[in-house]
């Protein structure tokens, strides 16, 4: 069985709804069902796509989450604050004073926390 989005096998869009998700199940499963199609192989595996497809999509946790990329360029800025902000820390552990190595490391703290607030708005799904 070929590996593919589950959303395509099930013919609905990522942004479906959990309601979409379950209609389609339904109408691909009734196509492919092999009571319909009796000694149809092509059939038979394409129902057990769909079934796997559904059991998928229609667990939270299971159920692939997608990123945005405007989420993804988020992500992306704040990775560079982090490294941006390490490089002075290195250097600065030779040449300058605790404080300004603490407030280089606090920067570097806070990017990190925006990083992971961009990440649980990423994968925390909308109900």
């Amino acid at each position: 069985m070929s590996k593919r989005d589950f959303y395509e096998v099930l013919g609905v869009a990522k942004d479906a709804s959990d309601r979409d998700i379950k209609k389609a199940f339904r109408r691909m499963a009734m196509k492919y069902h092999p009571d319909r199609n009796p000694d149809d192989k092509e059939a038979e595996e394409a129902f057990k796509e769909v079934n796997e497809a559904y059991e998928i999509l229609s667990d939270q946790q299971k159920k692939p989450r997608t990123i945005s990329t405007a989420m993804r360029v988020l992500i992306l800025t704040a990775w560079v604050a982090v490294a941006s902000a390490a490089v002075p820390v290195v250097s600065a552990m030779y040449s300058v004073t605790y404080s300004v190595i603490f407030s280089v490391a606090q920067v570097a703290v806070d990017a990190v926390a925006v990083m992971y607030n961009a990440v649980q708005i990423c994968v925390t799904p909308w109900t």
